[in-house]
């Protein structure tokens, strides 16, 4: 949750001028107290049955439990992938926290 926090906080992330949510297989109930936990304001998406998360491919990454590990997914307007990475598998780097500037690099290089 504190990627969402620090993201959501960085008036240069806000700069790129993109909607973003957060996709998890939390319940609802769960997301909810999370979300007023750390007071993120940015919408907090459940997938359960993992449906969203497999149409964008993350689950290739998946961690031992069949749920995504910490994927980023690009949208573009036509709706197609504008860019993936996923950092939270272990031949990715196994992490579960990106800087937000090495996001914001990553993002905006896509974006051109």
């Amino acid at each position: 949750m504190q990627q969402i926090v620090d993201l959501q906080a960085s008036p240069e992330f806000q700069d790129l001028n993109i909607a973003y949510l957060s996709i998890a297989s939390d319940p609802v109930e769960e997301l909810s107290e999370m979300a007023a936990e750390y007071g993120t304001r940015i919408p907090l998406l459940t997938d359960p049955n993992g449906q969203v998360s497999a149409s964008y491919g993350v689950l290739q990454w998946a961690v031992g439990t069949g749920e995504p590990g910490h994927t980023f997914v690009l949208v573009g307007e036509d709706g197609k992938i504008a860019w993936i990475q996923d950092y939270g598998a272990p031949e990715n780097g196994g992490r579960m926290y990106v800087p937000v500037d090495e996001l914001m690099q990553q993002i905006a290089s896509s974006l051109e």
